[in-house]
């Protein structure tokens, strides 16, 4: 292809220039773009890292007693209302994380997901409890 010798053409420098400079300009963009993704795809790894890294694993065997999560449970319960049901007892282990409890009150079995359960605690024994007379103490 030929350019014409005229000064006035539509090839001078004064119309390839800003051309040239746009171009420039969106590669400079498309680059910042991928730098940011990049960036945002390492974030996004590190943040899972961290999350996955907090997650308790919970170590559970036959036999051992555990709360159950009320999971019919309203928006806005109350503030008393407990969120746990129990106690069950483990009785079988599946391999995709299923597990059966029995309860210990109507010995109903149940097969619910590992995440809903949580080891179950005894209270305070109060039978070995001493009460203390604060009007008289003892020194």
């Amino acid at each position: 292809m030929k350019f014409p010798d005229e000064p006035d053409s539509l090839c001078t420098l004064s119309i390839i220039e800003p051309i040239v400079q746009e171009v420039f300009e969106l590669d400079c963009q498309n680059k910042l773009e991928e730098d940011f993704l990049e960036n945002l795809e390492i974030e996004d790894k590190e943040t899972k890292v961290f999350h996955v890294a907090r997650i308790s694993k919970k170590n559970f065997t036959v036999g051992q007693k555990v709360l159950l999560q009320h999971s019919k449970l309203k928006f806005f319960p109350g503030k008393l209302r407990s969120r746990w049901l129990g106690p069950h007892v483990i009785t079988k282990f599946f391999a995709n994380g299923a597990v059966e409890i029995q309860s210990l009150k109507t010995n109903n079995t149940f097969k619910v997901n590992d995440h809903q359960l949580k080891e179950y605690r005894k209270g305070f024994q109060t039978e070995h409890v001493e009460i203390m007379d604060l009007d008289n103490p003892i020194l």
